[in-house]
């Protein structure tokens, strides 16, 4: 798949922003006063921010609203759908936060909720596809939750947590990187299943349907070279891993803690970006391209 740039940061900072607001939903941290209104910013940027983005991918922008009108049978809707509802909760609780030094709980905690559903439904845009073998599976979503709450810990301080969750999150990357690669070819589709004449022998391609490109070969037909590809991984995972949990052990300070957030999240926009560049998509068959 074309890793365009809008799609990258749109599921990387949504994802953290909705990460921060599951935290402070769940009241770790609890603040009150200016103190909360800056975290609410910063997640509220986030995002907001990343879901603005999305919208540069579309063909029609125009026509944003109309999702939120086939919720039984898209995802997409479901998520729009899902980020309202927890973008209003969450706001409810960030306004007694910030003006009336309450924290509604009750209020907080569905809004987290809610949160974490909008990172699943987003996800799932991307699960449900079969014509991408490498989504196609449970480990799409598991790698996006599992991002979103471990960089959500990070930005609101659970050092702790994210410790723990952002070896947990690399571990995931590391399994849909290995089990990904061996998904194209464990589907079964090649150019004989896909042309239905495989029974009556070989099938290859004589020539290229067309000397030029097309939409299908801009979006769909995208090819990164091993060694590149190995190479960006093994940046992605020191960065959102490995480097991150080095400056959270050694003695705390804000310094040590900004740069972490700075390196994981390059390091998940480089995963991200390798997360739709090695998506290869059986319309590939069609030209010689997988």
């Amino acid at each position: 798949m074309h890793p365009a740039p809008s799609v990258i940061f749109f599921s990387v900072f949504s994802g953290l922003g909705f990460g921060l607001l599951f935290w402070l939903g769940l009241g770790w941290p609890s603040p009150t006063g200016v103190v909360a209104f800056v975290f609410f910013a910063i997640a509220y940027l986030l995002a907001v921010g990343g879901l603005i983005a999305s919208t540069f991918h579309l063909g029609r922008p125009e026509r944003a609203l109309k999702a939120f009108t086939q919720w039984k049978t898209s995802w997409l809707s479901r998520e729009a759908i899902c980020a309202v509802a927890a973008l209003l909760l969450m706001a409810i609780y960030g306004a007694g936060a910030v003006f009336l030094d309450e924290n509604w709980r009750v209020i907080g905690v569905l809004g987290g909720v809610l949160s974490l559903g909008t990172v699943f439904t987003t996800s799932m845009i991307y699960t449900q596809l079969k014509t991408i073998p490498r989504w196609h599976s449970p480990l799409t979503p598991l790698n996006f939750l599992s991002l979103s709450i471990a960089g959500g810990a990070l930005l609101a301080g659970q050092v702790t947590w994210a410790l723990w969750l952002i070896v947990i999150a690399g571990g995931v990357q590391l399994a849909t990187w290995i089990i990904g690669d061996r998904r194209f070819t464990a589907s079964g589709t090649t150019l004989a299943t896909a042309t239905q004449l495989g029974q009556i022998g070989s099938v290859r391609a004589f020539e290229p349907p067309h000397t030029g490109t097309n939409y299908l070969l801009r979006e769909f037909v995208y090819v990164i070279g091993r060694k590149h590809a190995f190479k960006l991984r093994v940046i992605a995972l020191l960065l959102m891993t490995i480097l991150p949990v080095i400056l959270l052990l050694i003695p705390f300070s804000h310094v040590a803690g900004g740069l972490a957030v700075l390196a994981h999240v390059a390091g998940v926009l480089t995963a991200r970006w390798l997360f739709f560049a090695q998506a290869e998509h059986v319309v590939g068959l069609y030209y010689g391209k997988r």
